[in-house]
């Protein structure tokens, strides 16, 4: 199970190789994350970060109310508001009433800011920063965001089309069975650098997308089946 050929015909038995081939998820190019404006950043973090705790469904079909109340998530109008108007929307029926979630916002338009500052746009910092140093990444989220820590940030990075792996419960059922000592909620730098060791291994083996390995690994185990 070493060798990502065995773990990828695993899942194509268990899906069938043309379904398998239609999960897999896009990867947007570099060119294309650069092209992204900071505010569409900013509106898929918040809403990764509502999800979180939340029924993602509920969320989804509240997010054009979202949109409206946050006035497209333009960090410039956002950086704007007073300390009352952001706690006006604890009263706002349009988005989750929840102070901490409001609050993460509102740091995450600043935090938006300053990479793009520094940066050019917030997307070009993703664009360049290496799938290979994935870790560092998500350490930098966490360290620099607000709420943007575990699967959050991972699914926040994924839905923007940044290449990336998930450590779903499947993926890290996997990565035990082929001998990473890792623990099952992995948090720790030691087992995510263990686990962007492997998926660095399997990238150099197979020249897949690390977005695409992960789905594929993730649809090796489990209860996934077509």
């Amino acid at each position: 199970m070493k060798k990502f050929a065995d773990i990828r015909c695993r899942a194509e038995e268990r899906k069938g190789a043309a379904e398998l081939k239609k999960l897999l998820p896009a990867v947007a190019s570099n060119r294309k994350l650069k092209a992204i404006s900071d505010d569409r950043y900013l509106s898929m973090m918040t809403r990764c970060i509502n999800q979180a705790g939340f029924s993602w469904k509920v969320i989804e079909n509240k997010w054009p109310e979202f949109e409206e109340a946050f006035f497209g998530f333009d960090p410039r109008i956002l950086s704007l508001l007073s300390p009352e108007q952001w706690e006006a929307y604890t009263s706002d029926r349009r988005v989750v009433r929840n102070w901490q979630k409001i609050k993460a916002l509102q740091e995450n338009v600043f935090f938006v800011q300053e990479v793009a500052r520094k940066h050019g746009s917030f997307g070009a910092l993703l664009a360049n920063w290496p799938a290979s140093d994935q870790v560092e990444l998500m350490r930098y989220l966490k360290q620099h965001g607000s709420r943007l820590g575990g699967q959050s940030a991972l699914w926040f990075l994924r839905r923007m089309g940044k290449d990336c792996f998930i450590l779903s419960r499947d993926v890290v059922t996997v990565l035990n069975s082929i001998g990473l000592d890792i623990a099952s909620n992995p948090t720790s730098q030691r087992d995510l650098k263990k686990a962007q060791a492997q998926f660095n291994a399997w990238h150099e083996e197979t020249g897949l997308p690390y977005s695409h390995i992960s789905r594929i690994v993730s649809c090796s185990t489990g209860e996934n089946y077509l």
